[in-house]
């Protein structure tokens, strides 16, 4: 099942399903909103239950899409958690996973303008694949792991790279200015991603590839992050984790190259959908 939400002329938000031919239905006869408070198990039951294209028909050229869940309570990330990126990082493959935060203050749609401050010098790109928890998990096994799983989103993780690395402290830093978790189109539920460790990632900048990568390049794969975090933290339903990215990086480059004022910054994940932003003056 594949969920979104848009927004008419007047900001209503309206919850929709997108059927295997790429219609929109609204769904909020069904539920009020898809997030924290209504994802999981008995989503996906209640609107099994009803014959979709019974619902009202979306017209998406004239709405515009917010991110495919309300905000997260918690939004977790993983570090170098690609065999290549962190070759052309240069730093060593991590014994267990590297895990930080991103505000959720962040969260934003998937083609809302990313935001540049007078303050950025190092403002980069990471697509990267989005787990999103369906119910309570604490401690569980890797086994139960996907159980707890509800679907997965596309993200652009920006990151200010001389906030992150060269100003000391902890990366969140460098990874909570607003607008710094693009999320989105779709959120699709685990059911619906035949192998989850078999997606084609990419991202181009003003037309040019920078990443092209797979999941199956993953250090530590899905079932692994969830159950590693669950040792330590609580997730909750609608909680977002940001999993890694493939090579290509703005900061792995040699030069360098970093994101400017009216660069167009497209990306996406097979069979999750694909997302587009301008980057302009804050």
């Amino acid at each position: 099942m594949k969920f979104a939400r848009f927004k008419d002329l007047s900001d209503t938000l309206i919850p929709a399903v997108i059927t295997s031919t790429d219609t929109a239905y609204d769904v909020s006869s069904i539920v009020d909103d898809i997030g924290p408070q209504t994802i999981g198990p008995d989503l996906i039951e209640s609107i099994s239950q009803v014959q979709i294209e019974s619902l009202p028909k979306i017209e998406v050229e004239t709405k515009r899409l917010a991110p495919p869940m309300d905000t997260p309570r918690n939004i977790w990330c993983v570090g170098l958690n690609y065999s290549d990126h962190a070759a052309e990082a240069g730093m060593d493959i991590p014994q267990e996973p590297i895990l930080f935060n991103k505000s959720t203050a962040t969260y934003c749609g998937p083609n809302d303008d990313i935001l540049f401050s007078p303050k950025m010098t190092k403002l980069d790109w990471e697509v990267e694949l989005g787990i999103v928890i369906g119910k309570p998990t604490l401690n569980i096994n890797k086994s139960a792991a996907l159980d707890h799983v509800f679907g997965y989103v596309v993200i652009n993780d920006v990151s200010e790279r001389a906030w992150q690395l060269e100003r000391g402290g902890q990366w969140v830093k460098g990874k909570s200015f607003p607008n710094f978790c693009p999320t989105g189109p779709y959120l699709v539920s685990k059911e619906s991603v035949e192998d989850v460790q078999d997606l084609d990632l990419w991202l181009d900048v003003n037309g040019e590839r920078m990443q092209t990568g797979s999941t199956s390049k993953m250090i530590f794969d899905v079932p692994t992050i969830v159950s590693y975090m669950s040792e330590f933290c609580k997730l909750e339903p609608g909680d977002l984790i940001l999993t890694g990215t493939p090579p290509g990086v703005g900061a792995g480059m040699n030069p360098q190259k970093f994101l400017k004022v009216g660069d167009v910054v497209k990306l996406g994940i097979s069979g999750l959908g694909e997302q587009s932003q301008t980057v302009v003056e804050f």
